[in-house]
């Protein structure tokens, strides 16, 4: 089985970060400065948490299901990729 890559896997490469499989995806544990200096870094400047790998929703619904969730989601859903699922 392959594991996944996150959208910011060559972002994380390119920081020379040391990665393991975690939940089916390569995720970033460590970079080539240390933990310390990530701890300062973050701390000084900003960090990311790469959230893409944590979980995915399955929505189901009827025509109307687009205007429902828009008004709890604050996204303009009409933009996504809907993905049709038979059950």
């Amino acid at each position: 089985m392959n594991t996944k890559k996150t959208s910011l896997y060559q972002l994380h490469q390119d920081c020379k970060a040391k990665f393991v499989e975690f939940a089916g995806y390569q995720m970033p544990i460590q970079y080539s400065e240390g933990i310390v200096e990530e701890h300062k870094f973050t701390r000084n400047h900003s960090g990311i948490f790469d959230v893409s790998h944590m979980g995915q929703l399955f929505i189901y619904g009827g025509e109307d299901l687009i205007n429902d969730l828009e008004k709890i989601f604050p996204l303009d859903l009409k933009k996504f990729k809907i993905k049709s699922l038979k059950i």
